[in-house]
């Protein structure tokens, strides 16, 4: 699935975790032992208290909001998910199931879920930067704006403001006004100075704004807060070779194309920042790899072209009723072309209108693991999984 990439590790500062004032009894128990971080014996209390008490609402949170951090996709959601039934009008708990839906990758959930957290209650602050985050990764930065706008005030100069700021930044960004995105950036960084993805956009919109030294400055920053950051290294080095410092740029580019080896525009500047800084030969070594990568991206253009028109074919031939001569098609275009969903998914479904359940299940899993946050896959799995298992071809543990 292609997603709103709003530049590398942008969207990695994460949407809010809210966690709610520690409640009275044994949840207010499981706080203690958390804040001491003894995370283990805090679930294995929450998980006493919910067998124990159906209705204990904040104790569903706290849980599956713990689980949800270490990666408990299935338990976390049916947790939070309970929550809010027992709990609907809680814009906490839609809030916390927002948050799993968008960790585990499922925007459309999270989307939903944020929404009805606005709705329950419009003064609740994570809530309305999530909302904007989520509605953001999706390419709908107008309908983001106003709720973004609307956490910061809610928030005024605490921390937690900067990563709101930072989002209108990069709406500003994406609309190449780095003029209205400065503002915003200068104060994101005011509030939390460590926030690198936040400097390395300031730089760039220095850069944008053509204050090189001032981009140089922000972009110094963002690399020493964050040294594995290839964006960030990329731009310091772009802005070096622009300044007409050629020396130093070599090294962040060269930097940046160890951490993401296959970045084209790392590869151009940094086969550049060489031959001006006078290493013809490393420079070449760059250009060759750079030339490869071109011919290889190439090949896979082809591949997937020729693979679409196979892919078509067989669509065209279930359409006529020929499951199997359609079934053939897709998996010659799947061999084409493996990493393309939905032709995988084409062929999951035809190998279960044949019958053949188990490699058509298996087909359905691995395009839902390539793709995770799509809603109807997800579902299409659940469907076929529920067919399955209603005609005994499968058993639960399948």
């Amino acid at each position: 699935m292609t997603r709103l990439l709003l530049a590398a590790a942008a969207l990695g500062a994460c949407l809010l975790y809210a966690q709610p004032a520690p409640q009275t009894g044994r949840v207010e128990a499981a706080w203690r032992l958390i804040a001491k971080g003894d995370r283990t014996q805090a679930v294995a209390l929450l998980r006493e208290i919910v067998r124990q008490e159906h209705g204990n609402v904040d104790a569903r949170l706290l849980l599956g909001s713990l689980l949800m951090d270490d990666g408990n996709r299935e338990e976390s959601i049916a947790l939070l998910s309970e929550a809010v039934k027992l709990r609907p009008q809680s814009a906490e708990a839609q809030n916390a199931l927002g948050e799993a839906y968008a960790a585990f990758e499922n925007p459309e959930g999270a989307q939903i879920a944020f929404e009805r957290a606005v709705a329950a209650d419009p003064n609740l602050a994570q809530a309305q930067t999530n909302l904007g985050s989520v509605r953001l990764q999706s390419g709908k930065s107008a309908e983001a704006e106003p709720h973004l706008k609307r956490a910061i005030a809610l928030l005024g100069n605490k921390a937690d403001a900067a990563y709101p700021l930072y989002l209108l930044a990069k709406i500003a960004l994406a609309r190449r006004d780095p003029a209205a995105a400065l503002p915003y950036l200068e104060q994101s960084v005011a509030l939390q100075p460590d926030y690198a993805e936040a400097w390395s956009d300031l730089g760039e919109a220095c850069r944008l704004g053509s204050d090189s030294t001032a981009a140089v400055d922000a972009l110094r920053r963002a690399v020493q807060l964050k040294p594995d950051d290839a964006v960030a290294q990329t731009r310091l080095g772009i802005t070096l070779l622009n300044a007409g410092n050629a020396r130093d740029a070599v090294a962040p580019l060269q930097h940046a194309a160890g951490l993401d080896p296959n970045n084209q525009s790392t590869l151009n500047a940094l086969q550049l920042a060489l031959r001006k800084d006078g290493q013809p030969e490393q420079a070449e070594a760059v250009k060759r790899r750079l030339t490869e990568l071109l011919r290889n991206r190439d090949h896979a253009d082809q591949a997937l072209v020729s693979a679409l028109e196979i892919n078509n074919k067989g669509s065209a031939l279930e359409k006529a009723g020929d499951v199997r001569g359609a079934l053939e098609k897709y998996r010659a275009a799947l061999d084409l072309y493996p990493d393309h969903v939905g032709i995988r998914t084409n062929f999951a479904v035809a190998l279960l209108k044949l019958g053949q359940w188990n490699e058509g299940l298996s087909q359905l899993r691995e395009a839902l693991r390539r793709d995770p946050g799509n809603a109807k896959l997800q579902a299409a799995l659940a469907d076929a999984l529920a067919q399955a298992k209603a005609h005994g071809l499968v058993t639960d543990k399948q």
